[in-house]
């Protein structure tokens, strides 16, 4: 671990310490200490010495510890490992909107919840394209790949099958997830490692109500913004929808999103339905009535949405993930 992270991370134990939790009532877990570094040296397109990364609570208007990481100039994996390890690792990658990542409600929160079915999770850091890269629109694939491959370079040494590692992502974590597996052979960087000889391909996504379409009116405009400019081109745009990209490479997709979502509308995870069901790709979709936008797991509970973990836990064991 570096000193750079092992200062953000004792930073992130001392947030949790001081926060009282939901209504003064929520005890909240130490935070892992266990972080790996993604590139062995500057990250691709990196301009000038640049390190760490920031946080920023935001438990004063949230209610409860809300935590987003920006300014990311070294983009890591915090690991969490399972108490009863089943073998199975899962990517996760928060939301954000491309203008910081949601560590909490939809990173630390979610790995734990996976961790209790026995999967071993890493919490994915990427870098955020407007905080300055070469070839900016490509660096929070380019982490994502970079991630799995050494997931799957380190399987030994957590304990894990390297043919059952997964992603998830949630909203513009979502857009990475998705472009991660419809895009895992796109060679987006030079290798660095013996790492980069390893499959970037997951062995299934699943889309939290994801940023699909940056292509018409359905487009978070701000992802796409922060990913492409404000006026991207279209093979630019087109190229980067992942519903645009799927193929018979696509690994099987699970999709979550609520009809009333008034940030990122539901039609994006329609239209992905409609590819992968097109290529034929095993697919599962839960279109639920309410429950916005960002629900996590903590802003939907005693609501239909909530049982989102266990449906996808359970469409993950019939297709592998768990065997």
């Amino acid at each position: 671990m570096s000193d750079v992270d092992r200062r953000v991370l004792m930073g992130l134990a001392a947030l949790a310490a001081a926060a009282p939790g939901l209504a003064g009532a929520e005890t909240v877990p130490p935070d892992p200490t266990e972080t790996i570094t993604l590139w062995p040296s500057r990250p691709p397109g990196a301009r000038g010495e640049r390190k760490g990364a920031r946080v920023t609570d935001r438990q004063a208007t949230s209610g409860f510890q809300d935590r987003y990481w920006d300014q990311i100039f070294e983009p890591a994996l915090v690991v969490f490992r399972a108490q009863k390890p089943n073998g199975a690792a899962m990517l996760i990658c928060p939301g954000g909107g491309y203008a910081r990542i949601v560590l909490d409600k939809e990173g630390f929160e979610t790995a734990r919840r996976l961790n209790a079915a026995g999967i071993t999770c890493f919490v994915l850091r990427y870098r955020l394209p407007a905080e300055g890269w070469d070839n900016a629109a490509d660096a929070p694939l380019q982490d994502a790949q970079r991630a799995i491959r050494l997931i799957r370079e380190r399987a030994a040494q957590f304990g894990l099958d390297p043919a059952r590692v997964g992603v998830m992502g949630f909203s513009a974590g979502g857009h990475v997830a998705g472009s991660l597996a419809t895009r895992h052979g796109a060679q987006v960087y030079a290798p660095v490692d013996a790492a980069d000889r390893q499959d970037a391909r997951p062995s299934l996504a699943a889309l939290i109500y994801p940023v699909v379409d940056l292509t018409g009116p359905m487009a978070h405009g701000g992802s796409r913004d922060n990913l492409l400019g404000k006026a991207p081109a279209p093979e630019a745009a087109l190229l980067r929808s992942p519903q645009k990209q799927v193929s018979a490479a696509t690994p099987p997709t699970f999709l979550v999103h609520a009809v009333d979502d008034a940030t990122v509308p539901v039609e994006n995870t329609l239209a992905m339905l409609t590819a992968l069901k097109a290529a034929k790709i095993p697919t599962e979709a839960h279109i639920f009535e309410e429950g916005g936008h960002g629900f996590g797991l903590r802003l939907i509970q005693g609501k239909p949405a909530a049982a989102w973990p266990d449906l996808f836990l359970a469409w993950a064991g019939r297709h592998g993930l768990l065997a």
